[in-house]
């Protein structure tokens, strides 16, 4: 009977289990970084987005409603130069003088009219309000598109000398450093030289892969005395460690877009987007119903500004006067009656629960 083959099937199997278990380690994070890129890229568009629509809302509001805005802010301040000319020109007694000072005081606590400021303080709030920046209009890009950007280029060129990340910086400054040393340029003789030359070669290459941690170890075996062994790792090692790296850094760039978006999506303004999208889909215009109530501020605070002049002009008795506006007391009586009859319906309420 012939003898079986001895198979080698065995030793085949750990060799290729080992390079598999290299090329499984390295296909997996390869889709970890393309992951990392796309869901960063994603992220970013997203953000720039909702800046843009952010961007877009502040532009549409200020074109539709800068006169209106205007018009209020000079109501306003007419409105202050008018009490400012009653309390400076006319005589009234302690009693009566107190009463109209505290119905100042309640137009502005009221929000109807600003807090009372000086004339210098108003205008540089108007100035600052409805100054347009002629630089407005080219927007800086946000730093972390700047840094999505310069790692997108990152990966196709690979650590560049002019590198602006910080990890890119690490890997000039330790190059920087081993050329100082092992330039060949710096050899005394032949053998250490071409010693040199072989030394830079691995410095070079690390360098161009961006391998931070090879040339912190070829620094370490030079400052230990050892000899700088070359390929110490093979290249699929190195290129894993590389991308190990980078991915690190990708998740951080990852983690603070996401924190970005959080904060500009939970801002004042941010909010106001997401109303308007709402208000949008409902076939509402947010803006439009804003305007109006510009408008009717507009014409409520024209009319304390003519009644307050009237009271100036001595056109009204300053009993008349400190009786209000016949608009606004009509108008408080309706609230007035709105909060009674709100109320009687709370307590019908109640009382069905009760029975």
């Amino acid at each position: 009977m012939a003898k079986k083959a001895r198979s080698t099937f065995p030793a085949t199997t750990t060799t290729t289990l080992a390079l598999s278990s290299i090329h499984i380690r390295l296909e997996a994070i390869e889709k970890e970084h393309q992951w990392l890129l796309k869901q960063i890229k994603r992220k970013q568009t997203e953000l720039n987005n909702f800046v843009e629509q952010m961007r877009s809302l502040a532009t549409d509001i200020f074109h539709r409603g800068s006169p209106r805005f205007k018009k209020l802010a000079e109501l306003d301040k007419e409105i202050h130069a008018i009490f400012d000319e009653i309390f400076a020109s006319q005589k009234f007694g302690k009693k009566t003088k107190k009463d109209i000072e505290e119905i100042y005081r309640n137009l502005q606590m009221a929000g109807i009219i600003s807090p009372k400021r000086s004339n210098n303080e108003d205008d540089a709030e108007l100035d600052q309000l409805f100054e347009v920046d002629e630089n407005d209009n080219s927007y800086s890009q946000s730093p972390q598109e700047e840094n999505y950007q310069h790692q997108e280029t990152q990966q196709e060129s690979g650590f560049s000398s002019g590198g602006k990340t910080e990890g890119s910086r690490n890997v000039r400054q330790a190059f920087l450093r081993l050329a100082e040393i092992f330039h060949p340029d710096k050899a005394t003789d032949g053998e250490t030289q071409m010693r040199h030359t072989e030394i830079m070669k691995e410095i070079n290459k690390a360098y161009q892969e961006g391998d931070l941690a090879r040339l912190l170890e070829i620094e370490r075996q030079h400052l230990a005395g050892e000899s700088v062994e070359s390929n110490s790792e093979d290249d699929l090692t190195r290129k894993y460690t590389r991308l190990e790296q980078e991915n690190e850094f990708l998740k951080t760039q990852y983690e603070n877009l996401k924190r970005e978006l959080r904060l500009v999506k939970h801002s004042p303004e941010g909010a106001m987007v997401s109303d308007c999208r709402k208000a949008h889909r409902e076939g509402i215009d947010p803006v439009g119903q804003m305007i109006e109530r510009v408008e009717s501020e507009l014409e409520i605070i024209s009319d304390i500004r003519n009644f307050v002049k009237n009271f100036q002009e001595e056109k009204i008795s300053v009993r008349e006067f400190l009786c209000g506006p016949p608009f606004l007391r009509q108008k408080n009586q309706e609230i007035m009656e709105d909060l009674l009859d709100q109320m009687f319906e709370d307590l019908d309420l109640e009382r069905i629960v009760v029975f």
